[in-house]
């Protein structure tokens, strides 16, 4: 081996040491340099928007949706068949009850009636005859019998025959309004065709359910008012007639009916609406938007702006505190808060999700969201 060997050996050790003593050293000054950065700088404020908690009047009540329907309705049809020989109706009438709708050929049965009230005509002459022969004991009372007999039995088929013949007559069962004809003058009629539809559109119902925890709100009689999209700017009054008295074993729902006047026939049924059963007094309540309100398995939770103050530089120091909350009722975009704010409070209504307790924030109220106790779904 050479002399120069080692040398070379201890000098490359050395190198080696003191370039894997530089990478530590500079991973050291690195961890440092970013220890007193997050120190000195700390976590950077988030933009949030809030709004201040107020107090806010509201009317308690049960909301409600369900369908309209007529308060009486059905298909009108003949009992038996025939050829239609008149219509008496225009499609879209106001009918009363009572008033003949449409004939159906009567012509054959009107003849077999006419010899039907003949024979009950002579059973009658026979039996006037026989009661003043039995007077001077010319016939036996068996005689007399035996033509009240037949003058009864002619008399019943001469009811059977004109019971027949009012068949071939529709008549309005009860006063409302037509529908669209669906049948044309000289069509021949089955028996259940349906001819047109009659609806009793004063008053309507309103059919809708409810959860079992709201039956104690609702009772016979309480005043509801209902509004639909067929009519957004108007409003309908009327009453709560019924309540099922037996829930829903599925859903534990309780069905309800309520009657809307509608003397103006604008409503018809299956319209869809929402009624609106107002309880008791107004009340005040803490009102925050529902975007505020962030829900959690162990309760729902706000964030509290808190003012801390100002920083070196002269702007407002602000931070959150995180808080639980009692919520109550909703309406539109609002909900009320029961316990855990106080009126006065700032709270933050958008931005929770990169939000800490004691996380610093500044304020940015550009853009808020919709705070509107009775919002409207418009078609673009």
């Amino acid at each position: 081996m050479k002399k120069g060997t080692p040398i070379r050996m201890i000098v490359m050790l050395l190198l080696v040491a003191l370039v894997f003593g530089g990478i530590y050293g500079f991973q050291q000054f690195r961890n440092q340099m970013i220890a007193k950065a997050i120190r000195g700088g700390g976590i950077p404020p988030q933009a949030v928007s809030t709004t201040v908690v107020e107090n806010s009047l509201w009317q308690p009540k049960v909301q409600v949706v369900g369908s309209l329907q007529a308060a009486q309705s059905t298909d009108l049809a003949t009992e038996v068949g025939g050829l239609i020989t008149g219509i008496h109706f225009k499609s879209g009438d106001q009918v009363k009850a009572g008033e003949v709708l449409l004939k159906l050929n009567d012509a054959p049965l009107q003849a077999q009636l006419a010899q039907l009230k003949a024979s009950a005509s002579l059973a009658k002459q026979n039996l006037d005859r026989d009661r003043a022969q039995l007077k001077i004991k010319a016939v036996s009372q068996a005689v007399v019998d035996s033509d009240m007999a037949t003058l009864k039995g002619a008399e019943a088929q001469v009811k059977q025959q004109e019971a027949l013949i009012d068949q071939k007559t529709l008549k309005a069962p009860f006063t409302g309004k037509l529908g669209i004809r669906k049948v044309d003058l000289g069509e021949y009629l089955s028996a259940g065709t349906a001819i047109v539809s009659l609806q009793k559109l004063d008053p309507m119902y309103l059919d809708f359910t409810i959860p079992q925890t709201e039956l104690s709100l609702i009772e016979v009689g309480k005043k509801i008012s209902i509004t639909t999209n067929a009519f957004p700017d108007k409003s309908f009054e009327g009453k709560i007639r019924a309540i099922e008295p037996q829930a829903d074993t599925s859903t534990r729902n309780i069905m309800v009916r309520a009657e809307i006047t509608n003397p103006d026939g604008q409503l018809i049924p299956g319209l869809f609406a929402t009624a609106d059963v107002n309880q008791g007094e107004q009340r005040q309540y803490l009102t925050l938007p529902s975007t505020a309100i962030a829900y959690n398995p162990y309760g729902s939770t706000v964030f509290v702006v808190k003012d801390e103050g100002k920083d070196d530089k002269g702007k407002p120091k602000l931070s959150v505190e995180q808080r639980v909350v009692t919520t109550g009722p909703t309406r539109g975009d609002q909900i009320a808060v029961l316990s855990g704010l106080k009126a006065g409070e700032t709270v933050v209504t958008s931005g929770q999700l990169k939000l800490r307790n004691g996380a610093p924030v500044f304020i940015n109220n550009s853009i808020q969201p919709s705070n509107n106790p009775h919002p409207e779904v418009k078609d673009q």
